[in-house]
């Protein structure tokens, strides 16, 4: 795993980002303009609503930008066969990747078993392309944040992702760190939810992040680099 945490010039931290916007809102002005933002700055993906995939793999055809979709959003509390459908769907729409919310209440009850079932879903229903799965560690105690992360591993995920930025809480450099030591060095770790200055950026990707969610993408970004060139 690459260390960007203190590297130069901005388009580094960049590469990391998955620029989001998932409010119930959202315009389709507003997602095109995220997709723009995107090609412009270098980002990881842009990340949506099912609703707005088709159309942001259009807009983002023939650039490097990832099509980035939220499943079972944000309560993670549809049951495997929705969600597996709903996978299946957002393939057809035109998703590269996926970041789905696990079933949060089986994960606290200690019913591991549905924990592993409803990724293993997913993961069947969305075969050759990457899938993230959010833990909403706000909501767990570092026991449970460590069974998540082996589960989701075990299940065939690609990351594991701190939050849906929806709940009681967000991304914490510790979380970062300890979800980074529970799946080693070849499973991805996301840090998302509040993530709203390089600072916060870079601390997280210090700490074991290589992928970052958040929805200040060009904030960040612009302020990394009048940093590295001494602007502040």
């Amino acid at each position: 795993m690459q260390d960007f945490a203190s590297a130069g010039p901005g388009n580094d931290l960049a590469a990391l980002i998955d620029h989001t916007i998932l409010k119930p809102e959202a315009s389709r002005a507003d997602v095109a303009r995220h997709c723009d933002e995107a090609v412009a700055n270098g980002f990881a993906s842009v990340c949506v609503n099912g609703v707005h995939v088709a159309f942001v793999a259009e807009r983002l055809r023939g650039t490097p930008v990832k099509t980035c979709a939220v499943l079972g959003f944000p309560l993670g509390a549809g049951g495997a066969g929705a969600k597996a459908a709903e996978a299946a769907w957002l393939v057809g729409e035109g998703a590269d990747e996926l970041d789905m919310v696990l079933d949060i209440g089986a994960l606290r009850e200690g019913d591991l078993d549905r924990v592993c079932a409803d990724i293993a879903a997913v993961r069947e229903a969305f075969k050759g392309r990457v899938l993230k799965v959010i833990l909403e560690t706000c909501l767990l105690n570092e026991a449970q944040i460590t069974a998540a992360c082996r589960i989701a591993a075990e299940a065939g995920a690609d990351f594991v992702k701190t939050s849906t930025g929806f709940s009681t809480g967000g991304a914490s450099v510790e979380v970062v760190e300890l979800m980074r030591r529970t799946v080693g060095p070849d499973v991805g770790v996301k840090a998302s939810g509040g993530i709203r200055t390089a600072e916060t950026a870079r601390a997280m990707v210090a700490a074991g992040a290589n992928r970052i969610g958040a929805s200040a993408s060009v904030a960040i970004v612009g302020a990394a680099k009048e940093s590295a060139s001494g602007g502040y």
